[in-house]
C-alpha cells in the first residue's frame, strides 16, 4: 500500500519528500523512546537528555506540518485524485506526531520520579514492553520505508500483546492488597499506560501499511483482521 502512495504522491516535485518524511519522524521516535527509557532506569541524567529530546520532538512536529502542507498542495493540484492514500498519510502523520508526545511522558516520569522500581510483578512486565517496542520501532521502520506487510502484521499482532498486558497491570494495581508506595503505584500507572499508547500508535501506521485503511483508529478490528 506505501509503495502506491509514494507513487501517488511523487508525481508532484512540491511533495515528493512525504513518504520520507513519515520514515523520519518515526526514526525521531525510535531515538525518543531509547532516551527517555533511559532516563527512567538512570542510566543517562535526565538533564543530558531533556533539551536534544524536545528538539527531536519539535523536528517531529514540523515533519508533519511539511506532509499536511504537501498532501494539501497535492490535493489542490489533482482533486479529487489519491483522496484516500492521502487522506491516510495525514491520519499516520498525526499518529507519529503523538508517540513523540508519549516518549515525553515516559521522559517526565524518570526525570520527576527518582525512588527506583523494587516491585518486580510491575517492573518486570513493563521493562519487557519497553525493550519491545524497541524493537517495534524498528520493525515498522522497515515495514513503511519497504511497504513490507508481513512486517506490519507481526507490528500489529506485537502491539495488540503489549496493550493487553499494559492494560492488566493498571488492573493489578487498582485491586493491589499488599502495601506499594504511592509515588511508585503511580509511576508502573502512568508507564503502563504510556507504553500502552505507544504501541497502539505504531500499530495504527502498521495497519495503514497493510493497505487497510478502514481500519485506521479501530484497532482492536484491524488486530483481529491481521490474524487471520
Amino acid at each position: 500500500m506505501f509503495k502506491q502512495l509514494y507513487s501517488a504522491l511523487t508525481s508532484e516535485n512540491s511533495i515528493d519528500e512525504a513518504y520520507a518524511d513519515l520514515t523520519r519522524m518515526l526514526e525521531h521516535g525510535a531515538w525518543m523512546f531509547a532516551r527517555a527509557n533511559e532516563v527512567l532506569y538512570s542510566t543517562v541524567p535526565a538533564e543530558e537528555v531533556r533539551q536534544p529530546l524536545y528538539q527531536r520532538d519539535g523536528a517531529v512536529n514540523e515533519l508533519e506540518r511539511s506532509i499536511r502542507r504537501k498532501v494539501l498542495r497535492h490535493l489542490t493540484v489533482n482533486p479529487g485524485h489519491d483522496v484516500a492514500i492521502c487522506l491516510a498519510l495525514m491520519s499516520v502523520a498525526k499518529d507519529a506526531e503523538r508517540i513523540g508526545d508519549y516518549c515525553k511522558n515516559v521522559f517526565e516520569v524518570g526525570a520527576f520520579y527518582s525512588e527506583g522500581f523494587h516491585v518486580d510483578r510491575y517492573q518486570q512486565p513493563l521493562d519487557e514492553a519497553a525493550e519491545r517496542l524497541n524493537g517495534l520501532f524498528k520493525e515498522l521502520i522497515a515495514a513503511t520505508r519497504d511497504s513490507d506487510e508481513g512486517r506490519a502484521h507481526r507490528v500489529i499482532s506485537a502491539a495488540r500483546e503489549i496493550r493487553g498486558r499494559c492494560d492488566r497491570l493498571i488492573e493489578a494495581l487498582l485491586r493491589e492488597e499488599q502495601a506499594i508506595e504511592f509515588h511508585e503505584a503511580v509511576a508502573y500507572s502512568l508507564l503502563a499506560r504510556h507504553y500502552k499508547r505507544v504501541a497502539s500508535h505504531l500499530a495504527n501506521i502498521a495497519t495503514a501499511v497493510t493497505g487497510r485503511l478502514e481500519d485506521l483508529d479501530f484497532p482492536s478490528e484491524a488486530d483481529d483482521r491481521a490474524l487471520d
